[in-house]
Parts: C-alpha cells; structure tokens; sequence
C-alpha cells in the first residue's frame, strides 16, 4: 500500500527507530516532506507494522530512470514476496535499486528467475554524524563560498562518474535547483569544488577540479554542507565506496561514523 498525509508522519517515526539500517529512506522521506521537487511514492508491505518500506521515484522523463528506487526491509521474506508484485516492481523496464548488501541475494535471484539483466553499480559504507560538535574547526578566510545553480549542471553532470555521459542531467539540475549544495567559488564566480545533496538526503558527488586540488577545499564544502543540514533538520551522511581506504579515514576524522554490519549496494536491471 502507499502511505500518505499522517501515515508518513508515523513512518517517519517508526523508520527513526531502525536507523541506521534504514537511513536511506529515512533521509529520502525527511527531505520529500520538506521539499516536495522529487515525485516520490512511499510503498509498505503492510500497515502500520510494515516489514517493507520502498521509496519509488516517479518517473516523468527518460532521464529520470537514473533517479533509484530504495528498499528497507527487516525481513527478506517479505521483501521476496513484494518484489514479485509486479505492480510495485516492474521487471521489464529499466531501474537502478539501492538496498542493504546483506539482502541483494533476493533482488539478484529473482532478476535470474524473470531472465532479467543484473549490474553491481557499487557498494559504499555509510558514514553517519550523529553529533555535529564533533566537527572541527576550519578556515574559510580568502576563500568565497556559495552554492550551486542551474548554470553549473552541465559541469557537475560532466565530472560526475556515475553521470554515464550526461544522462543524469535532470537529476542533477533537481538536486541544484532544490537542495541544499554548497561551493567554492573562483574569482571569476565559477564552481571549483562542490558537493550536493541527493533526493534521499545524503551529501555526495563532491568534486574539485584538479588544478584546485590540494588546497582543502573538499573539506572545507563537506563540513559547511553538513551545518547547514544539520540546522535545518535533516540527516547528515555520506556514501563512500568500498575500498577507498583514506576517504573512509579522512570522514571519521571529521567526525563521521559507521555501523560495520551495514553496507549499501546498488545494481542496474534491464540495463539500458
């Protein structure tokens, strides 16, 4: 069933107590409720007690088949049982699906049983703050900061390595123009290094140009970001692929953690 007006407040609620095993789609309700950019449906098993809890983009435009759907389940019976709903889940089409690794056995099993096409896209640690006073101190001075709009979608979407060639533009240009991104800015007011949020509430795609590199800026865009999500409510955390040793490093000097047990994936069906 989809959840709707009050039903969400109660999800919203529930969802907390499973953090952070549920912080995807705990981050994509929080942000939806607040800005309503990102055409979402909220979907459950069952209802109040779900065991189910998929957040399914509407897709409005072909480039909005880059926009994922995500699963939370605590019960991968139940979750094998929706996912052979065809109403929920339409095999036959493309669609990208980020869930917990632990339960993609039960996506990839039934993409085999239906003849359908499985990619691994990646697998990321989630690197949560839960406390903003540990963030340090750091040292804007000579540099100009702001944030992102329309006009940088094409660089961002360029440099962007999942971006496969610009296809996720529209996606992009919905995350510039109506989530909260933050930038360093040159001299001649251009991007050099930037970091967005994505449609479930989690920083990301933080780049700096390669002349710029070096020079702290990263850090320095991912901890102003992180405030400002922090003062407005949100969720604060970050994806960062298996295997980049020093990232995960550098964010639990910041102040970030993770839960060991947990890892998000995401495959590509019917790939395009």
């Amino acid at each position: 069933m989809e959840l709707t007006g009050d039903q969400l407040e109660k999800a919203e609620e529930e969802l907390r107590r499973y953090l952070p095993k549920s912080q995807m789609v705990y981050g994509t309700l929080v942000l939806n409720k607040r800005v309503r950019a990102d055409p979402v449906k909220f979907i459950v098993d069952k209802w109040p007690e779900f065991r189910v809890f998929i957040c399914k983009p509407q897709c409005l435009q072909e480039d909005d088949l880059f926009r994922d759907t995500v699963i939370f389940t605590t019960d991968p019976a139940a979750l094998k049982e929706i996912v052979e709903n065809s109403s929920v889940i339409d095999w036959t089409k493309f669609m990208r699906l980020g869930i917990d690794l632990c339960h993609i056995d039960v996506l990839t099993g039934m993409a085999s049983e239906k003849n359908v096409s499985s990619n691994k896209i990646a697998v990321c640690h989630v690197m949560i703050l839960q406390d903003v006073s540990r963030l340090p101190p750091i040292d804007s001075s000579g540099i100009s900061l702001g944030s992102l709009d329309e006009s940088h979608v094409d660089l961002v979407a360029q440099t962007w390595k999942f971006a496969k060639g610009g296809a996720a533009k529209n996606m992009i240009r919905n995350m510039v123009v109506n989530f909260p991104s933050c930038c360093v800015l040159d001299a001649d007011r251009k991007p050099v290094s930037w970091i967005l949020t994505f449609s479930k509430c989690v920083m990301g795609m933080l780049y700096t140009l390669p002349e710029h590199r070096q020079k702290g800026y990263a850090k320095v865009v991912t901890i102003t970001l992180a405030r400002r999500l922090h003062a407005e409510g949100y969720p604060v955390y970050c994806y960062i692929e298996e295997g980049h040793e020093n990232k995960i490093r550098v964010s639990k000097e910041l102040g970030f953690t993770e839960d060991p047990s947990y890892r998000i994936t995401w495959f590509e069906f019917n790939d395009l």
